[in-house]
């Protein structure tokens, strides 16, 4: 009898066990269209807080990874899991046109012998659900994978750990080196909202040379603050997170104005606003090291005079 006990026991701890919406969940999500081949690899973690779920989910889209701090509820009884405000990226996007969608996903969590599995779909906002398509998936999960500290551990380290603070060329690391394309990237919604913001001049600096380079980190701690770049007021550089590795743009001046600016643009206010940065701008002589501060009704600009050389 004792030991009948202990194995209904033991039967019972495995099969909450399966049955949890916790833990690590992968696979792929798919746009439904009858003609779309697009598709997002994701990855989602996700762990119980007091009366909400919280973890990170990560996905892949073309050329692009994203990850982002995500919330919501878990009806137990239902098996039904909420998550909201999630950014995904418009199916129709490429490199040089980024458009996000925000969206909540909606899943049924269903446990068989042989695997658990979220089914369910990102859905937009009524008013944007002709263009933000439903995007429905099937995510697996890894059982083992889910029983990894490491992996409970990773939503606390969402942040990154890291502290930057004025870094150098020996202790940080390349994210991305940019060229401006010869037209400007389009992006609509952010280019409306641009020119809705103010611009507000952090500082002005007097360069000697034609072509600038500008570094680019997060200033403090790393909380998920995602920017846009405008250059004369064109974007240049759209949706980028920042990290403590550098985004490390080249600028050639236009020659055909007094002034050149380059402004950044909150995308967010990540976890802990407002939206910061530090950018090194380096014109081969000189180096500047300016913190900047935008928020989502002002844009941190720098002001740029060509040195007049006697």
């Amino acid at each position: 009898m004792k030991k009948l006990t202990i194995v209904i026991s033991l039967f019972f701890c495995i099969n909450t066990s399966a049955q949890s919406v916790f833990g690590y969940w992968y696979g792929t999500a798919n746009v439904k269209t009858s003609s779309s081949t697009n598709n997002y690899l994701v990855e989602l973690i996700l762990q119980p807080e007091k009366n909400y779920v919280k973890g990170v989910i990560n996905y892949f889209f073309k050329n692009t990874y994203r990850s982002f701090e995500v919330k919501g509820d878990y009806d137990a009884g239902n098996r039904r899991l909420s998550l909201y405000n999630i950014p995904l990226t418009y199916f129709a996007s490429d490199s040089y046109f980024q458009i996000d969608c925000i969206m909540n996903l909606l899943a049924t969590l269903r446990v068989s012998q042989a695997e658990s599995n979220l089914i369910g779909s990102f859905f937009s906002l009524p008013e944007y659900k002709n263009t933000c398509l439903e995007v429905g998936f099937n995510f697996k999960k890894n059982a083992e994978v889910s029983q990894l500290d490491s992996v409970f551990k990773a939503i606390s380290e969402y942040k990154e750990n890291y502290q930057v603070w004025k870094p150098t060329p020996d202790d940080t690391l390349v994210a991305l080196n940019v060229t401006p394309p010869p037209n400007k990237i389009k992006n609509i919604p952010t280019e409306n909202e641009y020119t809705k913001r103010e611009n507000v001049v952090a500082q002005e600096i007097e360069v000697e040379s034609d072509t600038l380079t500008a570094s680019i980190y997060d200033n403090g701690e790393i909380d998920g603050d995602i920017i846009s770049i405008f250059f004369n007021n064109k974007l240049i550089l759209s949706n980028q997170k920042l990290t403590h590795k550098s985004i490390r743009i080249k600028l050639p001046l236009d020659k055909t104005t007094d002034i050149n600016e380059i402004s950044m643009f909150a995308e967010n206010l990540g976890l802990i606003p407002p939206n910061t940065a530090l950018m090194i701008i380096e014109d081969g002589k000189k180096k500047y090291e300016i913190g900047l501060s935008s928020t989502l009704e002002k844009n941190a600009t720098i002001r740029i005079k060509r040195k007049q050389i006697k």
